[in-house]
């Protein structure tokens, strides 16, 4: 772990229209702050339009047109942070309004000319009960946790990803029109390489925190040990993805894309690169926690899982990130939230807003938190 000592400090919160939420201006504690309230009360929209300022978007999946509040025309949020790696306060903005369907996002009252340009700016973490399905849900799940992790905290990594998102519909566009599927190959070189920058990157991220997610995984579990493990969607790419062998890896993805080219005119769509990528959790006796882990098991996944992304945004920024935390031991039991309470005291040691729908014997930060209560969107402090 990185033995970063200074933390990001998110100072204010001003928004209107937000879900449930139709004006809010509030100032956070530098430790943080436990919302308590009951379900539907607006404690988990809050943590959405905190966490939206980092990667705009909805970390539940929500299209932008349904967090504007109910007969609402748009929504703004604006959040403050003092940056211990910068002078002064930073400032960061998003609003989107309905008409025109029109996204603005600002950093310190400058629109950037590209909206991936500014992701990534609050340096938070959030943990929630949606966070099972990076372990039991589909694929796509999870390699849409690791573009986010990669697009915020490695260079040129978004970049790769779009230019390979396109690419692949171009090509696919091809082997539907079977006028034009014998042009799909002209396609293959761009997919190559962009596939390939995105494959290594997944493969060194993977294999660079590996031990620390299995000691996480141990930690909270109580001494069972859970490990990774990654399988490119490109046929016996793995050792070449996971040793860095760039030239093996292009290599075997062209001469897959060659071997799989009659199922692809077929089926119509791409059978080889990224977007097939699977990453597996999997325990000692090799059995898969998709379709084998307990409940206990799946969530204490999750969890070492966000760990891990909270060790990236350290070593990347320099500083400890804003740490979310959405109901996430409603569900678990109190040995398991006990460690998980003690690993985040001793290796989270960054600003935390908590939500639980009452008030718990457990108290991060030594009883440090302040306790806010949240009622149908109005917060009472």
């Amino acid at each position: 772990m990185s033995g970063a000592s200074t933390s990001l400090a998110f100072r204010e919160l001003r928004l209107r229209q937000f879900r449930n939420l139709s004006e809010l201006e509030e100032s956070f504690p530098a430790a943080g702050v436990a919302i308590i309230g009951e379900n539907g009360s607006g404690k988990t929209n809050l943590l959405e339009a905190i966490y939206y300022l980092e990667i705009f978007r909805s970390f539940r999946g929500a299209q932008d047109e349904q967090l504007v509040h109910f007969g609402a025309e748009a929504f703004h949020v604006r959040g403050r942070l003092a940056d211990p790696n910068r002078k002064g306060h930073q400032e960061i903005t998003a609003g989107f309004e309905l008409r025109g369907r029109r996204k603005k996002v600002t950093q310190n009252g400058v629109e950037p000319d590209r909206l991936g340009d500014a992701l990534g700016g609050l340096g938070a973490v959030i943990f929630s009960p949606a966070d099972v399905e990076l372990v039991r849900g589909s694929p796509a799940e999870r390699r849409r946790f690791l573009d986010i992790v990669l697009s915020l905290n490695r260079a040129g990594y978004l970049s790769a990803l779009q230019q390979y998102r396109q690419v692949l519909r171009q090509r696919n566009a091809s082997l539907r029109d079977a006028r034009a599927a014998a042009a799909m190959h002209a396609w293959d070189d761009a997919l190559v390489d962009a596939g390939t920058s995105i494959m290594l990157a997944r493969a060194e991220w993977l294999q660079q925190n590996g031990d620390a997610f299995t000691r996480r995984y141990r930690t909270i579990s109580g001494g069972t040990d859970v490990v990774w493990q990654y399988r490119p969607g490109v046929a016996r790419g793995g050792e070449a993805a996971m040793s860095g062998d760039a030239e093996a890896l292009r290599a075997g993805f062209r001469t897959e894309l060659e071997r799989l080219a009659p199922r692809e005119r077929e089926r119509g769509a791409t059978l080889a690169g990224p977007h097939r990528d699977e990453v597996s959790f999997l325990t000692s006796g090799e059995n898969d926690l998709r379709d084998y882990g307990s409940g206990g098991q799946v969530r204490t996944a999750a969890i070492a899982l966000r760990m891990v992304e909270a060790d990236t945004i350290r070593a990347r920024r320099g500083s400890n990130p804003l740490i979310l935390l959405d109901d996430v031991f409603a569900e678990l039991d109190r040995p398991r939230s006990v460690r998980i309470f003690d690993l985040l005291e001793t290796e989270q040691p960054g600003q935390v807003v908590l939500t639980a729908p009452k008030e718990s014997d457990l108290q991060l930060r030594s009883g440090q938190l302040e306790s806010w209560r949240i009622a149908q969107g109005t917060i009472e402090n």
